[in-house]
């Protein structure tokens, strides 16, 4: 399972992509459990004010189901002007 990094994230983690291990995959069942994982590996993950996760280019909630194949995307807050 690929999970690739912008913007904030990316710096926090420290790789604009990470392939999360095999053993720490069995046990992520969840986009929930992957986000929790996340933060507890990268505790500065839980300062962001906002943290969407997409899979496979689509924006998913806790409740979805992973897949070892899936492309997940932590997207950061995003600001402009």
């Amino acid at each position: 399972m690929t999970v690739l990094l912008f913007g904030i994230t990316r710096d926090i983690v420290g790789s604009g992509a990470l392939e999360m291990p095999a053993d720490k995959v069995r046990d992520m069942l969840t986009v929930g459990d992957l986000r929790s994982y996340m933060e507890d590996s990268y505790p500065a993950l839980r300062n962001l004010s906002s943290l969407m996760v997409a899979v496979n280019n689509s924006y998913a909630e806790d409740d979805m189901k992973l897949d070892n194949f899936d492309e997940i995307a932590l997207i950061p807050p995003v600001s402009g002007g």
